[in-house]
């Protein structure tokens, strides 16, 4: 009699506050673990790299190894030369910057952007990469305290 005033209760609680107690989900678990069997659907091994793939797509984490992989594979898109002379820097919104060491270096690799673009669509796809940006070395700011006075200011000297 007992058991069904308690389970009564339970069920009347959960109706109410629209959510189980404790001890009603403890009981349930219980059950659940109890009808288990050991060859039962469900239950058979996992291969690790099946359960990595698994977590890489449950947390998102595509997206940013694809990224990592796109940025250490850098020299190979590009070959060593380019690369000494160039780094890719941040991909936002499917645009790549990359910072090159002079104004020059970011001419030619944008003569190349065709030829760039390709070989990251096919090499690294996941990557997501729509468009490329380069850019040259930033340069010092030359402004100095509060004020500053209007003029042209410092010339291109750096690249």
């Amino acid at each position: 009699m007992t058991d069904i005033a308690t389970e009564f209760y339970q069920r009347m609680k959960e109706a109410v506050t629209g959510r189980k107690g404790r001890d009603q989900q403890r009981r349930e678990e219980a059950q659940t673990r109890a009808t288990t069997q050991p060859f039962q659907k469900g239950r058979d091994p996992v291969s690790v790299a099946d359960s990595l793939n698994g977590l890489l797509s449950q947390f998102s984490w595509d997206s940013d190894l694809a990224k990592a992989e796109l940025f250490a594979g850098w020299a190979v898109i590009v070959g060593t030369q380019n690369a000494l002379n160039s780094t890719p820097e941040e991909l936002q919104n499917g645009t790549l910057l990359v910072r090159c060491k002079s104004t020059a270096w970011a001419t030619q690799l944008r003569l190349m952007q065709n030829q760039i673009m390709e070989r990251i669509s096919s090499e690294f796809p996941d990557a997501k990469v729509k468009d490329l940006r380069f850019v040259g070395p930033d340069a010092p700011s030359w402004k100095k305290g509060k004020y500053s006075v209007p003029g042209r200011g410092p010339r291109d000297t750096y690249g």
